[in-house]
């Protein structure tokens, strides 16, 4: 099966502490402001279903899981969050845009755990179906972003580091290369965003990419 590109479809990659959240809230105010309809959802997660297999993906309370049962959980979640929500979205002429797709499961899972490439690609191929027109990857050394993601976890009312947050710098560092190796293969869908900016500065990037894309 081949990946169905759509170019209202928008996913937002980074490592830990890159800024998505934020990027992702402006990218959505400028499709509004223009009157387009907006989901904006996230992965894990996006559908009731698939935010409690998120929950036992990111606990610490149990027993950790294999890597492959990682893979496959996340995938199962993708699974209904693309039939439930994304395509449904898609089809009816809304732009969506996601904190994470499957980029990440190539990089957390494959580069970061050490799981085969061709088996990620092809869950995505059987499982997914679709693929973005355009993925922001925002790219922060990893000794940075993991300053700020801990800045964020020791705020007022935060829960703390979830079961992902809690990797050694190592898993990072192959996080990050395997981000930007999927960069490197794939020019025309990426664009590769300096995250050590200022917030207001990333944002202003990627909304630059956004209005080359919506003016097309």
């Amino acid at each position: 099966m081949t990946l169905q590109s759509h170019a209202r479809f928008i996913t937002i990659e980074g490592g830990e502490g890159a800024g998505k959240s934020t990027v992702l809230a402006a990218l959505r105010e400028f499709l509004l402001a223009r009157g387009f309809e907006v989901v904006s959802t996230r992965e894990p997660g996006g559908t009731p279903l698939a935010e409690q297999i998120r929950s036992l993906l990111l606990d610490t309370h149990h027993e950790p899981p294999a890597v492959e049962t990682e893979l496959l959980l996340v995938f199962a979640a993708r699974a209904q969050h693309v039939r439930e929500v994304i395509v449904p979205a898609l089809q009816r002429g809304a732009w969506v845009i996601s904190d994470r797709f499957t980029d990440s499961s190539y990089a957390y899972q494959g580069a970061g755990r050490g799981l085969d490439a061709g088996f990620i690609a092809d869950l995505e191929r059987r499982v997914v179906g679709i693929e973005p027109g355009i993925t922001l990857l925002l790219d922060i050394g990893v000794a940075h972003g993991r300053e700020r993601a801990r800045g964020r976890d020791l705020a007022p009312g935060a829960s703390g580091p979830d079961r992902i947050e809690r990797e050694h710098d190592h898993f990072f560092e192959r996080v990050r290369d395997g981000f930007l190796a999927r960069a490197q293969a794939e020019p025309r869908r990426f664009r590769i965003i300096d995250a050590t900016q200022s917030a207001e500065a990333v944002a202003a990037q990627a909304l630059s990419h956004l209005r080359a894309l919506a003016d097309t």
